[in-house]
C-alpha cells in the first residue's frame, strides 16, 4: 500500500473516532446550553480552556517531543533511553500535580480569581488537568511506537464517553442547581480512569522495544533542548483557541463567548483531521531523516501535505454547508456563529497548504527557530482582537484568528525554507512529482 493510501486510510479511521467522540461532546454541550443556559456553557468552556492550558505545561514540554524520541529509540532498539525518557515525562506531571494541589487555591486568590468557577471546583479541575496531561504524554509516546490508534483513542473516544456519562449522572441524580458540580466531578474521575488505563498500555509496550544499545547516561540535555521550545510552540498552536477564549472573555458576553467557543471546538475537530495525517506519517519521517534518506523524507512530507490539504478543503466545504445546521443544535442564538465558523475553517486550509514547518525544524535540530513565527502569530491575535472585536463582534474574533494563523504559517514556512533549506508547503509535492520522471529516465 502506498504512503498516500495508508495516510488516507489510517487517518480516516482516527478521524472517524474523533468525529464520534466530538459528536458526543457537542451533544453534551448543546444540552448544557438548552438545560442550564448559555452562561453555564460559557463557564464550562472556560474551565476546559484553563485545564487544557495547564495540562500542556505539566509535562514541561516532554509530551511535545515524545513522538520524536519514542520513534527514534524504537528504531535504534534503545530501550534504556526510552525508559528514562518515559520516567522523566511522567515524573514532571506528578511533580506539577503536587504543586497544584498545594498551591492552587492560594494562586487563584492571588490572581483575583478567588470567587471564580475555577476556585469553586479546585479539586475536580486539578484532577481533570492531571488526567489530560497524562493522556498527552501517553498519546505522544504510543504514536511514536507506531500505535496511533492506542495513542489517540483515549482522547478521541473514551474521554468523550466519560463526559457523556458524567452529564447523564448529573442530570439524573443531582439536586437542582448542583448539576454542574456533579458533572465536573464525574468528568474528572472518569478521565483519570481513562488516563491510567492508557498509562498501563504504555508500560506494557516497553517490552516490545529491542534492547540493543549498551547502557549510557540519560540524554537529558538533548531532551530539554527539544522540549523547552516545544512547550511554547504547543501551548500557542495546539491550544491557540483556548488562549483566545481567555482573551475574549474580557470583551465578549458569556453568551457570545459560548457561541465562539462552540465554533472553535468545531474548528479543533476539523483540524484534528489534518493532524491525524501527520501523526500517522511522523515515525516514517523520523526514520527517513535518521537514515539520511533525503529523497524519501521529501517525498513523505509532500505526500502528507497533499492528503492534509485535500482533507482541509473538504472540511471547509462541509462547514459551509453543514455548519449552520450543527450550530442550531445548541439553540437559535448560536446561528450567529455560522460565518465565524467558515472563516476559522479557511484558516485550516491556509495552515495545511503551508505544511508542518515546526515539525521539520525540530527534525533538523532547530526547534527554537519556530519561536519568532509563534510570537508573530500571538501578537497578531492580540492586536486583531483589540481592533476587530469591538467593531465586528464574533466575525471580528474569527478574522483576527485567521490573520494570526496566516501570518504564523507564512512565517514558519519562510523560516523552514531559509534554515532547513526545505519547502514544506504543498508545492514540494509537485516538485517531487516533476523530478520523478526525470530520475527514471
Amino acid at each position: 500500500m502506498s504512503l498516500v493510501r495508508r495516510l488516507a486510510s489510517q487517518s480516516s479511521l482516527i478521524f472517524g473516532a474523533r468525529l464520534a467522540g466530538a459528536g458526543l461532546v457537542f451533544l453534551v454541550q448543546a444540552l448544557i446550553a438548552r438545560l442550564w443556559g448559555a452562561g453555564v456553557l460559557g463557564e464550562y468552556l472556560i474551565v476546559i480552556a484553563v485545564v487544557n492550558l495547564i495540562a500542556v505545561v505539566m509535562p514541561l514540554g516532554f509530551h511535545t517531543v515524545g513522538t520524536y524520541f519514542a520513534a527514534e529509540y524504537r528504531a535504534r532498539g534503545d530501550r534504556r533511553q526510552f525508559v528514562a525518557f518515559v520516567v522523566r515525562s511522567y515524573g514532571h506531571v506528578a511533580g506539577v500535580l503536587a504543586l497544584l494541589l498545594l498551591a492552587g487555591p492560594s494562586l487563584l486568590a492571588w490572581l483575583g480569581q478567588g470567587q471564580s468557577v475555577l476556585a469553586d471546583h479546585v479539586v475536580p479541575v486539578v484532577l481533570l488537568t492531571f488526567a489530560t496531561a497524562m493522556v498527552y504524554v501517553s498519546g505522544a509516546l504510543l504514536v511514536g511506537l507506531k500505535r496511533p490508534f492506542a495513542g489517540f483513542l483515549a482522547d478521541t473516544l473514551f474521554r468523550p464517553l466519560a463526559v457523556v456519562v458524567a452529564f447523564v449522572l448529573a442530570v439524573g441524580l443531582a439536586a437542582p442547581g448542583e448539576g454542574f458540580d456533579v458533572m465536573l466531578w464525574g468528568i474528572a474521575l472518569g478521565c483519570v480512569g481513562v488516563s491510567l488505563v492508557q498509562f498501563i498500555y504504555v508500560v506494557t509496550s516497553i517490552a516490545h522495544i529491542d534492547d540493543l544499545v549498551p547502557a549510557r547516561p540519560a540524554e537529558s540535555g538533548r531532551w530539554w533542548r527539544f522540549a523547552a521550545p516545544w512547550v511554547l510552540i504547543s501551548l500557542a498552536s495546539d491550544f491557540f483557541f483556548d488562549i483566545d477564549l481567555l482573551l475574549l472573555s474580557h470583551v465578549l458576553s458569556h453568551a457570545d463567548l459560548a457561541i465562539f467557543g462552540v465554533c472553535t471546538r468545531i474548528f479543533s475537530l476539523a483540524s484534528f483531521g489534518v493532524a491525524a495525517v501527520y501523526a500517522v506519517t511522523l515515525p516514517d519521517m523520523f526514520e527517513s531523516e535518521a537514515k539520511a534518506d533525503r529523497s524519501a523524507f521529501h517525498r513523505k512530507v509532500g505526500e502528507a501535505n497533499v492528503v492534509a490539504s485535500l482533507i482541509a478543503i473538504a472540511l471547509f466545504a462541509a462547514m459551509m454547508i453543514g455548519g449552520p445546521i450543527v450550530l442550531m443544535l445548541f439553540g437559535p442564538g448560536f446561528s450567529a456563529g455560522a460565518w465565524p465558523l467558515v472563516i476559522l475553517c479557511l484558516a485550516l486550509v491556509v495552515r495545511s497548504v503551508m505544511g508542518p514547518a515546526s515539525m521539520v525544524l525540530s527534525i533538523h535540530d532547530r526547534p527554537w527557530a519556530s519561536l519568532p513565527a509563534v510570537g508573530l502569530g500571538m501578537a497578531a491575535l492580540v492586536a486583531g482582537n483589540w481592533l476587530l472585536v469591538p467593531l465586528l463582534g464574533l466575525v471580528g474574533a474569527a478574522l483576527a484568528a485567521l490573520v494570526a494563523i496566516t501570518l504564523w504559517s507564512l512565517g514558519l514556512w519562510l523560516i523552514a525554507l531559509r534554515t532547513a533549506q526545505l519547502d514544506v508547503s504543498i508545492l514540494q509535492w509537485f516538485r517531487v512529482r516533476r523530478q520523478a520522471p526525470v530520475a527514471a529516465e
